[in-house]
């Protein structure tokens, strides 16, 4: 009977890994509009009953692709920020992360461009507050707490500023005619911005 269980659970875990990956695909390739679940149960070879049993809807299924992608992008920043000896580095570290993770189109389509829209800017802020905004607000207040009192500025605010300066710097190097030209300005400029703010020599 246990073996029974195990095989059950073992399926459905496995059919919802095959949803979750055919609907990634076609969400960072179609975005969330042109993506139907039609598509989805069809290439991942599974019912509609399968993809409802474990998905209320379209939109639940979305979320939570974009909660998976939330997770590799606060991996990639966590892998990055892992050697660095000091707050600092590691913010310059884990920026430079978040913008290359953020560079992948499938990436940018589901987290920065669709996500907002679909899921309301709350549930996405709840999102990535849990993951990479999480990650950032935590660099930000270590290297707050390297300053000296009357340097430091607020961590919440300061968060904020950053991460929609990142975000909207990922979206103007996708856009960009010359990417490579214009990611070495932005590596620049954000170099400089964080030195500003946090270097303490």
């Amino acid at each position: 009977m246990q073996d029974k269980k195990q095989s059950k659970a073992e399926k459905h875990a496995a059919t919802r890994a095959a949803l979750l990956a055919t609907a990634r695909r076609l969400f960072a390739e179609l975005g969330y509009a042109g993506a139907g679940t039609e598509d989805v149960v069809r290439e991942a070879q599974v019912t509609r009953g399968a993809l409802y049993y474990h998905f209320a809807d379209k939109r639940a299924l979305f979320e939570a692709v974009v909660e998976a992608e939330a997770a590799l992008v606060l991996a990639a920043i966590e892998a990055a920020t892992a050697s660095a000896g000091d707050p600092l580095q590691a913010l310059r570290l884990g920026s430079h992360a978040f913008l290359d993770a953020c560079l992948s189109p499938g990436t940018r389509q589901i987290y920065l461009l669709d996500a907002p829209s679909v899921l309301g800017w709350a549930r996405w802020r709840e999102i990535d507050g849990r993951h990479a905004m999480g990650s950032l607000r935590a660099g930000v207040e270590a290297a707050m707490a390297a300053l000296p009192p009357e340097r430091r500025l607020p961590p919440e605010a300061l968060t904020y500023l950053l991460s929609g300066a990142m975000n909207e710097a990922a979206l103007w190097l996708a856009e960009a005619a010359d990417e490579a030209s214009a990611r070495d300005g932005c590596t620049q400029s954000l170099l400089r911005l964080l030195d500003l703010l946090f270097k303490t020599d």
